[in-house]
């Protein structure tokens, strides 16, 4: 069984603003280069995975992000049972990549906790602890960036307009958290 003991034990609402913890969510990080590669993972996922830098590729299951030429994050859209820690999308992944040397495969689910903002206020409240220029991404559905908020390195993910998922490293979570909400009650 997965240890999903998080810190952080209730939303937050705040006037346009609402912040909570979405958990468990399946993370796994693949990477590879060769063609077979993603004819593979293409076919595994039942996605085409975006090849542009900074952009998501979703299913009804699914979706991935473009963190580097040959990275991507694969997350689940919904929570996972957290009873059970085999994944059988990594299986498969792992069985069709990383065994025929194509690419390798990493669970990342225990790694990054992911925090949901939603609200007009969003961008407001993460242009005040990071140096990324929020201005053409706010704009973008389905954009991911890799930045710093309060110090601490983050994966943004724009879900819907007003809606992001920020993934943060557990070990940085808490930390977060507790920034966001005092940030947020000063807008």
């Amino acid at each position: 069984m997965l240890n999903y003991n998080s810190t952080i034990k209730e939303n937050k609402t705040y006037a346009d603003l609402t912040i909570k913890v979405v958990e468990p969510i399946m993370k796994i990080n693949i990477r590879g280069k060769k063609k077979e590669f993603f004819t593979n993972a293409d076919k595994i996922l039942n996605i085409i995975l975006p090849t542009e830098l900074n952009i998501s590729s979703s299913s009804e299951k699914l979706t991935s992000f473009c963190l580097s030429p040959d990275e991507w994050m694969i997350v689940s859209n919904n929570i996972i049972d957290s009873e059970n820690n085999i994944y059988e999308l990594e299986e498969v992944l792992f069985n069709n990549i990383s065994k025929t040397k194509l690419g390798a495969v990493t669970n990342l689910t225990d790694q990054f906790a992911m925090i949901n903002l939603e609200g007009s206020k969003v961008f407001e409240l993460l242009s005040t602890g990071s140096p990324f220029n929020f201005i053409n991404f706010k704009d973008k559905k389905g954009s991911v960036t890799q930045t710093i908020l309060n110090h601490i390195d983050v994966i943004i993910y724009h879900k819907e307009i007003n809606n992001i998922h920020l993934f943060v490293r557990r070990s940085f979570s808490h930390h977060l958290w507790n920034w966001i909400n005092d940030s947020a009650s000063r807008l």
